[in-house]
């Protein structure tokens, strides 16, 4: 079964594009879920024993007796099983009719699995049932163990065909997305040509893959494009924010658990690890995992398994690894707050992203690609940047990056009565070396504040939250609000 993975998996510029997760998500469903089950068939006796037999076993059992209505119970009702008789009318028993009205089902749900039931049972015409989309083929009387284990293997194939009709729309949807944003590595910088013909090489690779760079900077959207380019990019690509995950979660969260593992775990629950095997798993933030937490990473790298909280049952893991993070690791490793083993394991091949304030030749084209961007989302009709606009926006040292130019477009295509984008439709925060105040504007002062204690701290977010007397997951999401 697939695991409806909540979570956000994809950021350009400060936009989340929910797993439609967005996405409707994806679940490797660990607890029991019982099935849906309509009953067309002739004979109220009949229907009655059904409903009988498969009360315990279902999580909801209708009935029609004319196939006729099949019509408006399918379009209004959603079914895991149909249990379909053969024949409506007394004395024939060709089953022309229950063929008739599989393939009328199926038009209107191709996803649904159908039981035939019949009392004149025949190896041709269960050869033929098979063969036009039932998945199997019943004769009355029948043996009540049997039926049951059939209604609950008819449910699990009905499951399965619609998550890998989900998982097609996901991958479609996330190589649309992909595709969408490819003018965001599209680069005249001789650094971003070296850094994306070194991405070319490397993406066909199971390589563990480091991106460094700071906040801002598209650490997600490159290892997105690493994914699509891979023979991977037909399995999920599952991005998992470190920074969010509170030290003592990282472990149930990743590798789930079992229902009583804690206090709170009321039923089973499997982790974020699992929908992402045979695919490849984004970690982002992780020059801020703990030591422990690092461990336990490691383990799973080098044994390719994990344990879910309060089991003992080994499951194996499958997945490429990019990780990312703005952090120096070769500093943090001699100051003892990152492990040397975890960091030759995770940087196979590593990959720097050069800050925009180092490769100003590419404010033109990112800030041309947000504007279409903006302008579709807002149906603002802006054709462009003036050139005084854009000489504006060069002069900027963009200490948020990539993220922070897509907010500024956003923030003047709202705000823009014309159709050209102009100097004047431009603001940016202006930073006081001083560490003074020349407002009291809260926000504003608040992103200074921040600033000012991760730049005294190197980016170490859990030291700079301890400086602000705030927890490092607030921190974060600080930095998220403000853009930097």
């Amino acid at each position: 079964m697939l695991y409806y993975y909540a979570g956000n998996i994809f950021s350009l510029a400060g936009k989340t594009i929910p797993v439609y997760i967005l996405l409707f998500k994806f679940q490797f469903v660990m607890k029991k879920i019982l099935p849906s089950v309509l009953i067309i068939e002739d004979n109220k006796d009949i229907i009655v024993a059904l409903q009988l037999l498969l009360r315990n076993n279902c999580n909801s059992i209708d009935s029609i007796i004319e196939p006729g209505q099949i019509y408006s119970k399918i379009s209004t009702n959603k079914y895991d099983v149909i249990i379909l008789d053969m024949n409506f009318v007394a004395g024939l028993n060709t089953g022309n009719e229950g063929f008739f009205w599989l393939q009328e089902i199926l038009k209107i749900d191709p996803n649904i699995s159908i039981i035939f039931l019949t009392a004149y049972a025949e190896l041709e015409k269960a050869v033929q049932a098979i063969q036009v989309g039932a998945v199997d083929y019943i004769e009355k009387p029948w043996d009540d163990n049997k039926f049951i284990t059939s209604v609950t293997r008819a449910a699990e194939i009905s499951r399965s065909k619609r998550e890998i009709k989900s998982l097609k729309q996901i991958n479609k949807n996330l190589r649309s997305e992909i595709h969408q944003d490819l003018n965001y590595y599209q680069s005249s910088s001789p650094e971003m040509i070296e850094l994306m013909s070194m991405v070319k090489k490397v993406a066909n690779t199971d390589a563990n893959i480091l991106i460094l760079g700071e906040n801002g900077i598209g650490k997600e959207v490159l290892a997105k494009q690493i994914h699509s380019l891979s023979k991977r990019k037909e399995s999920l690509f599952v991005s998992v924010d470190l920074g969010t995950i509170p030290d003592s979660l990282f472990e149930s969260e990743l590798f789930g658990y079992e229902k009583g593992a804690f206090t709170d775990a009321k039923e089973s629950k499997p982790g974020k690890l699992e929908p992402a095997s045979g695919g490849t798993l984004f970690l982002d933030e992780i020059g801020n995992l703990n030591l422990e937490s690092q461990k336990k990473l490691l383990t799973l790298i080098q044994n390719k398994k994990i344990i879910p909280v309060g089991s003992s049952k080994q499951i194996e893991i499958d997945v490429r690894l990019i990780t990312a993070t703005n952090l120096d690791l070769y500093k943090a490793c001699e100051d003892k707050l990152f492990r040397e083993d975890l960091l030759y394991r995770i940087n196979t091949v590593t990959i720097e992203i050069p800050a925009l304030r180092k490769r100003q030749e590419d404010i033109d084209g990112l800030s041309n690609h947000f504007l279409k961007i903006m302008s579709d989302k807002y149906q603002k009709p802006i054709s462009g940047i003036s050139e005084k606009g854009m000489k504006y926006l060069k002069l900027y040292t963009w200490p948020g990056n990539i993220r922070e130019l897509g907010h500024a477009i956003e923030k003047a295509v709202i705000l823009s009565e014309s159709k050209i984008l102009d100097e004047s439709d431009f603001t940016f925060r202006k930073k006081n070396s001083q560490n003074s105040f020349e407002t009291l504007d809260l926000e504003n002062n608040e992103v200074q504040i921040i600033q000012a204690a991760l730049n005294k701290h190197n980016n170490n977010y859990t030291e700079a939250a301890q400086e602000l007397g705030i927890t490092r997951r607030t921190l974060y999401n600080k930095i998220k609000k403000h853009g930097f």
